[in-house]
């Protein structure tokens, strides 16, 4: 088992409900069908999510909650966290539900008046909740969409599945409108490319054989190729565009998450390194090439029915490090023809 039971919170008397969503976009796209499963719990209650601004987006777009409220910058210290808490005071919350795991989302629970406060006993918080679910060392075998699951499992919310179906939420006309913007000219079809990583360059691979495998592609089946990223990945989706003998379309840095999320849903092909675009690819049910590194496929891969996972076996990998202290065996490995086998299988059966 991932967790023992602790008490379940009420069926009655919650009608509004706090949900602190998680920082990073992959993390905050594997939360959703928690997330799902708390409404499905609470079809009447209203749900707000406290979002940082970067995965605001995520929630408003893929989930039923009524209110998404920012945890601006201004709020990221302690006296912060207070001034946050006296907002929240005057919601007049029922229940906290604690998807981040910080000792801090349980200060600010507590300084809330929040009654009810739910969530892993991790970072010592423990104490500060009044349903504190345990972890195990199983975390480390367990994907993260099971592992918020089987939070608000623990709670006694609603079973759900852990299929997404995000592409329904994608306004069609909207998204044709983005790709249109962004890239003008003939329709031909869109492969995207996320060429980085945050946490470090451990999680890259290379630049010059993401711009072969480019070429390849690009000449093999007359696609465009689009580099997709935030303003960190910039560098790196340039570095990738000097590499590549093709004309590459490099727009890391120059679109919002929404507009991101848009370009994906009219991909025809992703590629990508372990990063929370390609856990939006993923969830979109875009046909997905995920490159591993240092990272576990196990706990974090994309979900959907057309993914293709890249990685070879080396007895250093899943270290979890930000840099790799010896010789980056684990996406050396990774060849240019073991990608382009992925795609050319993905692209066959479009």
């Amino acid at each position: 088992m991932l967790l023992k039971k602790r008490a379940r919170m009420p069926k009655e008397g919650i009608t509004k409900i706090l949900i602190r969503g998680t920082n990073w976009i992959g993390d905050a796209v594997l939360t959703l069908p928690a997330i799902a499963s708390v409404r499905a719990a609470y079809p009447q209650a209203r749900i707000s999510i406290l979002a940082k601004p970067l995965v605001a987006d995520i929630y408003k777009l893929f989930t039923a909650a009524d209110e998404i409220i920012i945890y601006k910058n201004q709020f990221d210290n302690p006296l912060g966290v207070f001034r946050l808490a006296s907002i929240l005071r005057k919601k007049k919350f029922d229940v906290a539900i604690l998807l981040q795991n910080a000792i801090e989302a349980a200060i600010m629970a507590c300084a809330a008046r929040i009654k009810l406060r739910a969530g892993y006993n991790s970072d010592g918080r423990g104490f500060l909740l009044t349903h504190s679910i345990k972890r195990t060392k199983e975390i480390r075998k367990v994907h993260q969409i099971d592992y918020y699951l089987e939070m608000v499992k623990a709670l006694g919310c609603a079973p759900v599945g852990r299929e997404m179906h995000l592409q329904a939420r994608i306004n069609r006309v909207t998204a044709q409108n983005t790709l249109h913007e962004f890239i003008p000219g003939p329709e031909k079809p869109i492969v995207g490319i996320a060429p980085g990583a945050t946490y470090g360059p451990a999680k890259r691979w290379f630049p010059e054989r993401f711009a072969e495998v480019a070429d390849k592609i690009s000449a093999n089946y007359g696609c465009r190729i689009v580099l997709l990223g935030g303003k960190d990945d910039w560098k790196v989706a340039q570095q990738v565009c000097a590499k590549s003998s093709t004309d590459l379309i490099n727009l890391a840095g120059k679109t919002t998450l929404r507009e991101a999320i848009y370009l994906i849903s009219q991909c025809v092909l992703f590629i990508s390194n372990d990063s929370g675009l390609m856990h939006i690819a993923g969830a979109l049910n875009v046909p997905t090439v995920a490159i591993f590194g240092s990272t576990n496929p196990l706990t974090t891969s994309p979900v959907g029915e057309k993914i293709k996972i890249v990685r070879e076996e080396v007895s250093c990998s899943p270290c979890l490090k930000e840099t790799c202290p010896t010789d980056f065996r684990c996406m050396d490995l990774v060849k240019v023809d073991d990608v382009l086998s992925a795609a050319r299988d993905i692209l066959k059966c479009n």
